[in-house]
């Protein structure tokens, strides 16, 4: 009796240990097959998308675009704002839910034909506005994913909500969908954006901070105007602006902590309107960007300290602007989505995982850990010899659209694993 028992013991264990091996080849195989044939539909995608870029809180026909491809899935599209939606993939059966997110909106630039090395591809039919972030990209690499889960969610389990979230460019969309999506409660919300300075193949997931976090600086030095002829009998502005932007210089050098990463951006100084005119105000405005918090909010109180103290010695004065403050904070990698996000792509593509890549622009997703922890991930675009690396924001930015599939792989593995614990 023992014997036979010893026996079933060695069979079942046998068996359990047959179907886990045969599991993971199997999990893997199959996301690589269905992204490898829904490729081409990722690429029309973008393709259509990127010839039909819209502003800001203007993206309607994009949205009512993306909202039929949703439809024709048979799923039901829930409006966040008149332009933002989701839509929910449940597959009836207890698992966790996740968050996939993509933004939809273009920027106010008019696009150059040509990228780094020939023509484009696709080139916007909007004059004027064009994708030059790569929201093209993202939200190809979301329907892509969008369409092989629904194609696989008899194997899956809990819920999958799909964000197309609008204006992102502006932060003006994201508000709404967090009111949206705080009914449900989410156990992981996974973003990506794609990487000019990232190579094509490339995917970089990192734990911890990957995009900054920024403040605005905004702020008029007043003075007296009067005649350029009686430099005695007016307060100079221009003069105190100058000596307030030589100021902050140096106080960047000394009062920043080195180990704390701070940007300062000067973009803009206006005042006066003739030679002979001295002005009564200039206007100074530009941004800060930082990684951690508590560094930005320090920067922000050393300029407004250093650009007060030197107008008061010029007989000036300083009014800064509402937005002269911490307005979006750092993306900030939960550890724990990082390490299983790592580990599928190291799965699905071997040798192509990075880490510790940072981006200095801003993103309104960080706003998402108000209710779910966040994991974002980079997509490489960049390619030499396609001529895809000019910077984010550039008239010839441009995707190598290999890169889509390995957005796609990435998104759809990470979603199957954490549905799965």
């Amino acid at each position: 009796m023992n014997k036979i028992i010893s026996i079933l013991v060695i069979i079942s264990v046998s068996i359990a240990s047959l179907s886990a091996s045969d599991r993971k080849p199997f999990y893997k195989a199959l996301i690589l097959e269905k992204v490898k044939e829904i490729d081409p539909y990722v690429r029309s995608i973008r393709g259509y998308v990127h010839e039909h870029p819209e502003k800001s809180l203007q993206e309607f026909e994009t949205s009512k675009f993306l909202k039929a491809e949703v439809e024709k899935l048979g799923l039901k599209v829930y409006p966040s704002s008149p332009t933002g939606f989701y839509t929910i993939l449940e597959t009836g059966r207890p698992g966790k839910t996740v968050a996939l997110r993509t933004d939809i909106d273009a920027l106010p630039v008019k696009e150059n034909p040509f990228n780094l090395k020939q023509t484009k591809r696709w080139i916007s039919k909007n004059d004027g506005v064009a994708h030059v972030c790569g929201h093209d990209g993202h939200i190809a690499v979301l329907l892509g994913t969008l369409k092989i889960l629904n194609g696989l969610k008899d194997r899956l389990k809990g819920r999958i909500i799909f964000i197309f979230e609008d204006a992102e460019e502006i932060a003006g969309g994201v508000d709404n969908m967090i009111k949206a999506l705080s009914e449900y409660r989410i156990d992981a919300i996974y973003g990506n954006h794609v990487n000019a300075a990232i190579p094509v193949g490339e995917l970089s997931i990192t734990e911890g901070p990957v995009m900054a976090g920024a403040a605005g600086i905004g702020f008029d030095v007043i003075g007296r105007g009067g005649h350029a002829s009686r430099p005695d009998q007016s307060i100079n502005p221009v003069y105190a602006a100058a000596h307030i932007l030589t100021g902050i210089s140096v106080a960047w050098n000394n009062q920043i902590d080195i180990t704390k990463t701070v940007t300062l951006g000067i973009t803009q100084i206006h005042g006066g309107e003739a030679s002979n005119i001295f002005p009564n105000s200039v206007f100074i405005g530009g941004t800060l960007r930082f990684f951690d918090r508590t560094a930005g909010e320090q920067a922000v109180e050393v300029f407004k300290r250093v650009a007060s103290s030197v107008a008061e010695a010029h007989n000036a004065q300083v009014k800064f602007s509402e937005e002269s403050k911490v307005s979006m904070e750092p993306v900030v990698n939960d550890s724990s989505l990082a390490s299983i996000a790592r580990e599928v792509a190291g799965e699905l593509f071997p040798g192509h995982i990075l880490s510790g890549d940072q981006m200095y622009g801003c993103e309104p997703f960080s706003r998402y850990r108000s209710i779910a922890p966040i994991l974002y991930i980079f997509i490489g675009i960049a390619n030499d010899e396609l001529g895809s690396g000019a910077a984010h924001h550039n008239d010839k930015f441009d995707i190598d659209e290999d890169a889509l599939q390995y957005g796609v792989g990435a998104m759809v593995g990470f979603a199957v694993k954490m549905t799965e614990q």
